[in-house]
């Protein structure tokens, strides 16, 4: 009893020096490293275990499905066509169109989920009572599992007897299809006037409605981060100057929170041009209908129902690049209004 008491005793005094060994290992690795290296050496150190992960599970892929790309025929067994698949992308009218709903999603969603997110928070940060208990109600949404809040929303969207068309019978409207109808809603409002395949199509709305609410959670607690650490002496002195909330929420708390809505906006974009989860699980998985087939969707059913892997490889490389560019694009152009101070 005794030694298995000394042995244990021994193993956490190991441990506990095991930090301290760890350090004198890597100061002796620097002391022998050229000093023309500088950092260079701790840098690759600290760097690899993460640089390991990324390489396994994201560079290593990547690679893999551009040359996947370069290949025709089904399940990449086929000949090397060099860019032969990017030209057939580009020619194809299907891509075309899942691209125009993709676009149509992002138009559609970011903005609104930015608006009414920092409406929520700016509510939210002002209220004195329950405040955690409405937070906690407006991040719910977010918290909860896309496929079940989905199966719910369809229920809601139901032709027969849904929630939303017994709501528009009570007003006196004719009930829609929803989810179930191709025809786009500028066409529906305008009654006929304008074609229907000009901008989106209600379904495509429907699912629009469905990540608006499900998103703005996450923007809600992102947009009320910010507005803690802004000071409120200086929100105080605008007002003490004569400034209305309206002009001080304008002129000092939106630049202020020009960081936040600058964050929030490059994620926002990334995450919908990549959304698939909302898609599938309203319309049962559906990309078979090209008014909600988006980018995503069309490259899941060309991998994996017809088995074009060269095709759908080639379509992944195209939107891998679509995103960087545009997420440049807003670094150059956007993050230069963003106030740090």
């Amino acid at each position: 009893m005794a030694e298995t008491e000394s042995f244990v005793a021994r193993c956490v005094d190991g441990l506990a020096a095991l930090p301290d060994r760890l350090l004198a290992l890597l100061d002796n690795l620097l002391e022998r490293c050229p000093r023309r290296l500088g950092d260079v050496p701790v840098a690759a150190l600290l760097t690899a275990p993460a640089l390991l992960i990324l390489g396994t599970f994201s560079f290593a892929p990547m690679v893999n499905s551009f040359v996947l790309s370069l290949h025709g025929g089904k399940r990449g067994a086929g000949a090397f066509v060099g860019l032969g698949n990017y030209l057939d992308a580009a020619r194809s009218g299907e891509f075309w169109r899942s691209l125009a709903v993709t676009v149509y999603y992002v138009l559609g969603t970011i903005p609104a989920m930015l608006l009414f997110s920092f409406l929520i928070a700016l509510a939210l940060h002002r209220i004195g009572r329950a405040r955690g208990l409405f937070r906690t109600l407006y991040f719910l949404p977010y918290v909860t599992s896309v496929v079940a809040a989905a199966m719910v929303w369809r229920s809601l969207f139901n032709p027969r007897g849904g929630v939303f068309n017994l709501l528009l019978a009570w007003v006196g409207v004719a009930p829609q299809q929803w989810l179930l109808e191709p025809r786009g809603l500028l066409h529906l409002l305008t009654g006929g006037a304008v074609d229907p395949s000009i901008g989106p199509s209600l379904a495509l709305c429907c699912i629009m409605l469905f990540d608006i609410w499900h998103g703005c959670g996450f923007m809600v607690v992102v947009f009320l981060a910010g507005l803690s650490s802004i000071p409120r002496e200086i929100e105080e002195s605008a007002r003490i100057d004569g400034a209305g909330g309206l002009r001080t929420t304008w002129h000092i708390t939106l630049p202020l929170l020009s960081p936040t809505v600058f964050f929030l906006t490059v994620v926002g974009v990334v995450r919908a041009f990549q959304a698939f989860n909302s898609f599938y699980a309203l319309t049962q998985g559906g990309g078979n209908t090209q008014d909600t087939r988006n980018l995503i969707l069309y490259i899941y059913s060309q991998f994996y129902d017809y088995g074009y892997w060269g095709h759908a490889t080639a379509v992944s490389t195209l939107l891998t690049l679509a995103i960087v560019t545009l997420t440049a694009v807003q670094w150059r152009f956007v993050g230069r209004r963003v106030h740090y101070s």
